[in-house]
């Protein structure tokens, strides 16, 4: 068929759309060259007319589906083409999310792009466009000219339809919008700053202009009204007129009324109560608000919004450029949202959809079938209204936004599905249900923009022809601004109230126990303490205490469910004490034990725990939902159990005990709290300094090292040490190490907390580790390694030298010691027992009291110690002497010489000496098979089968 034969014949049709559709479709595919469904699938399977949602295929959903293609909807002429598109919106989802959605009258054409992620363009054109290859016009669903669109004819989008659809698919994602409008408005950010513009009145003028934009390209506001006053404006450069003319626009949204020649909706929802612009708006501002204003708005990803507009008032810029340019994705947070909140729901829909389906397939009358549909189907649905969701740390509104969409896209397909019983259900889930605690100012009011974005976007995008609400926004007042751990009642401190809810969600604030009293003040710190004393380990992480809420709730029963992140530290140590209540009163039904996230912009490692009161049947270990975020670590394993420190073992190695065997063996080394290393230069001309009392100032200067000077090269660094107890009047005897660090140290000293203050004096070190000392005292030599390290490998330091803090040591210089503390059976006890830190590659950290006082050594033999001590001095000999070759080598050369990187390179000398020490410690325990033949999760367990017949501590 000819293109002006085409239009020459629907001109003149007068037809109805059930009597002409699929003659007009298949006059199309004649038109474009392409076979017509029949011809091309006779079957239906994936190109057909009248194609229903799945399992009910008679209904006629689609009145063209092609698979992977398109969804087409028609109808008569000059009919309303926005109720035809808001029809194949509700079925898209059953026909498999075609990625376009077009809409026709026989005349008008409407093809809109539905793929994942990118903003939505419409392509329009009519029959005459067809006929004169007149380019298409190209438009975002807010109704602005679509940037970067392809310059494209009708029939070449025709063409694309059934050939190739990316060629229609929008080049820049929703993220990339959301960026774009961030950015942009910290310029304006900036420029107030400048001006010494308050933070807080800056953020409110952003997020009201901000919404101002969005809601004209989603329809809430008159197309001219906001955008003419910019555009008249930027024009005239009055500025000033600028901000009356805006100040009064605000004015008119807080409760309705006329703006020029518009008229306004009440909007409210306490946003447009205040009407404030900043006097120092200007003409450029004004022409930053205009490129604004190009933008597709009605396609922001709310799921990442809040976390960009928080960093605009970043005053750090590193932070602020580090938060546009990482950010956590919506598939990230839907890890933590879909196990807790989704995956029941969707378990019992899947339940009675397969109810209704059994009922129908007996020989009952359809009035019949469609009365025991009603009944399964409309109470799920009130269920689905009524659901309350917490995120008792809610930040910006991510995860609450993320929620409420997972519970619109369920309820959308369960009004699609009661629709094929002819069961008419508005959809009624609704912001309302969402709760949330956040004590930082504009995070709150952001939180509240977040989700009726993210609510009037899914209107816009579902029921483009539903009347808005009056007020269009409603004061999100269960959004609370207020601490969510500890308040005040007359004067002490006490718990602070959670509302109830269905589940809790959430990302709780990651600051390490020994952070606490430096960000959150000591007073903060001890009211904190005292609440929570015996329920929460005061050198927990401060995320532990959302948890320990989290589970009280569930336990009192004002929760069914919660799931919250943290960091890896939750694994272990005090920390996991959190998880051991856990299931003390309920138990984890699915964890992500070691995850990719993006906290303040950079990579770290967490875990996510998800938990109740013990009735989910289902455990899931690192479950991951297909097709979400990227960097997957593994796919579902369903599991047993999920134990405290968030592993599946039978070995649950957070049963192992201390024992009496191997307690004042290892310790923290010592923690000087201020810059009392010095190089070794300056330590020679203090050795050789005399003092007045004429003693040698070696006595309190000497070697010193750090887990660097382990892991790479050592430094040759030595530290001013005065002894425990000694007075200040006696230090400074010692005159040129005192007189340094009375420069040097005393100044920060005065500025430390008064907790730190009281608890050691400006010239003595933080933490001497007085029991460190008296055990190493008598040794020639001390084993040493770093609390954290990407490999677990240890060394040999003579007593002389101190140990920093970040290294653990321990009080044995035989070799028989050392060479069972780096064989596989501790290496592998150590990694089950000690956490992966959050940030990425930096390794595991090991913990005395975990990883070395649970660890059963082996009950050798004099012959079995000696063979191993001989495999531990092989070991040792080999190392030395690739670090430290004999011979000329060069500074550079000899720099790469690391244990780090000889570690990372495994040479084959290397494992055959680890393999003679693994075969020597095996026999020392009494096993038969050769190390590589045992799993690490068998010998974990047979560690622990031993940990538990040793004798406690």
């Amino acid at each position: 068929m000819e293109a002006n034969e085409f239009v020459r014949k629907w001109a003149a049709s007068i037809r109805t759309e059930e009597a002409a559709k699929q003659e007009h479709f298949i006059d199309l595919c004649r038109l474009v060259g392409e076979k017509t469904p029949n011809e091309a699938d006779p079957r239906g399977d994936f190109f057909a007319f009248e194609k229903g949602a799945r399992g009910r295929e008679g209904d006629g959903f689609a009145d063209v589906w092609s698979k992977g293609h398109f969804a087409w909807e028609y109808k008569g002429k000059r009919k309303d083409l926005i109720k035809a598109y808001e029809q194949v919106q509700r079925y898209r989802e059953a026909l498999d999310n075609p990625p376009l959605l077009v809409v026709c009258d026989f005349d008008r054409y409407e093809v809109h792009t539905n793929f994942t992620g990118t903003e939505t363009w419409v392509y329009y054109f009519t029959n005459e466009g067809i006929s004169t290859d007149a380019r298409v016009d190209v438009r975002t669903i807010g109704g602005t000219r679509a940037k970067d669109a392809p310059d494209l004819t009708a029939m070449v989008v025709l063409k694309a339809l059934f050939e190739e659809p990316d060629r229609l698919k929008p080049q820049r994602t929703r993220e990339q919008i959301t960026e774009d409008a961030a950015k942009l408005f910290g310029e304006i950010a900036d420029g107030l700053r400048a001006w010494e513009i308050e933070d807080m009145r800056i953020a409110r003028f952003i997020t009201k202009v901000m919404f101002c934009m969005f809601a004209t390209d989603v329809g809430l506001l008159p197309k001219g009204s906001f955008s003419e006053v910019i555009r008249a404006h930027k024009e005239s450069g009055d500025a000033a007129a600028f901000r009356r003319h805006l100040s009064v626009l605000f004015r008119k949204m807080n409760k309705g009324g006329d703006f020029g020649a518009h008229r306004i909706p009440e909007f409210d929802g306490l946003m447009f109560r205040d009407t404030d612009v900043p006097e120092k708006i200007s003409g450029e501002h004004i022409h930053i608000l205009a490129r604004l204003d190009e933008l597709d708005w009605a396609s922001v990803e709310p799921a990442v919004f809040g976390t960009l507009f928080e960093g605009i008032l970043q005053e750090d810029k590193k932070l602020r450029k580090a938060l546009g340019a990482h950010y956590t994705s919506r598939a990230d947070i839907e890890l933590i949202v879909e196990p807790v909140l989704m995956r029941p729901l969707r378990a019992e829909w899947q339940r009675i959809v397969g109810e209704v389906e059994a009922y129908a397939e007996k020989r009952v009358s359809a009035d019949a079938k469609k009365e025991r549909a009603r009944k399964l189907i409309l109470p799920f649905h009130r269920r689905l209204t009524t659901i309350r969701v917490l995120d008792p740390a809610c930040g910006s509104g991510n995860f609450l936004y993320v929620s409420m969409a997972l519970l619109k896209a369920l309820e959308k397909e369960v009004v699609a599905y009661a629709s094929s019983f002819e069961i008419t259900i508005t959809p009624r889930v609704h912001p309302s249900q969402l709760l949330g605690i956040e004590i930082n100012d504009y995070a709150h009011e952001l939180a509240s923009i977040v989700v009726w974005i993210g609510y009037l976007q899914w209107k816009k995008e579902n029921q483009p022809a539903a009347p808005p609400d009056v007020p269009i926004l409603e004061p999100l007042e269960r959004i609370e601004q207020k601490d969510a751990i500890v308040a005040s009642k007359g004067g002490r401190p006490i718990e602070a109230a959670w509302p109830e809810a269905d589940v809790i969600v959430g990302n709780p604030p990651f600051l390490g126990g020994k952070m606490l009293r430096k960000q959150l003040g000591d007073a903060y710190v001890d009211r904190m303490f005292a609440v929570y004393d015996g329920r929460v380990a005061r050198e927990s992480d401060l995320c532990c205490y959302w948890f320990e809420k989290a589970r009280a709730a569930i336990e009192t029963g004002k929760a069914r469910r919660a799931e919250l992140l943290a960091t890896q530290a939750i694994r272990g140590g005090a920390n996991r004490k959190v998880l051991e209540r856990v299931k003390e009163t309920g138990d984890i039904f699915y964890a992500q034990s070691d995850r990719p996230w993006v906290l303040d912009g950079a990579a770290v490692r967490v875990s996510m725990v998800g938990f109740d009161d013990g009735m989910q049947a289902e455990r899931l270990l690192n479950w991951e939902k297909e097709g979400t975020a990227e960097n997957a670590l593994k796919r579902a394993r369903l599991v047993q159990r999920i134990n405290a420190n968030l592993t599946a073992s039978e070995a649950d190695v957070t049963q192992a005990r201390r024992l009496k065997e191997s307690v004042r063996v290892s310790f923290m080394g010592d923690t000087k709290v201020g810059p009392f290393d010095i190089p070794e230069k300056l330590a020679r001309q203090m050795l050789a300094a005399p003092n007045p009392h004429g003693k040698p100032n070696a006595d309190v200067v000497r070697p010193w090292v750090n887990g660097l000077d382990i892991t790479r090269r050592p430094r040759n660094m030595w530290i001013i040490d005065f002894p425990p107890g000694m007075s200040e009047k006696d230090a400074a005897k010692y005159e040129a190490p005192f007189e340094y660090i009375k420069r040097n140290v005393m100044p920060m000293r005065q500025g430390a907390t008064s907790v730190d203050r009281d608890s050691f004096p400006w010239w003595g070190h933080g933490r001497h580790r007085q029991d460190m000392r008296n055990a190493l005292g008598g040794l020639a030599r001390y084993v040493g390694t770093p609390r954290v390290t990407k490999y677990r490998f240890f060394v040999w330091l003579e007593t002389e030298i101190l140990a920093d803090a970040q290294l653990i040591v321990f009080a044995r210089s035989d070799d028989y010691f050392f060479g069972v503390l780096h064989s596989r059976a501790h290496e592998v006890w150590a990694r089950a027992t000690g956490t992966q830190l959050r940030e990425a590659e930096s390794g595991f950290r090991y913990t005395p009291t975990s990883c070395f006082e649970t660890f059963p050594f082996p009950r050798a033999t004099q012959q079995q110690q000696w063979t191993i001590s001989l495999a531990a001095k092989d070991l040792n000999a080999l190392r030395e002497g690739w670090l430290n070759p004999e011979g000329m080598m060069g500074a550079k050369e000899l720099a790469k010489r690391t244990l780090t990187n000889l570690y990372n390179q495994r040479p084959q000398w290397l494992q055959d000496a680890h393999r003679t020490l693994d075969e020597a410690v095996f026999a020392a325990y009494g096993w038969r098979e050769k190390p590589p033949e045992l799993p690490d999760e068998a010998l974990v367990a047979r560690l622990l089968k031993v940990n538990l017949e040793r004798e406690p501590a």
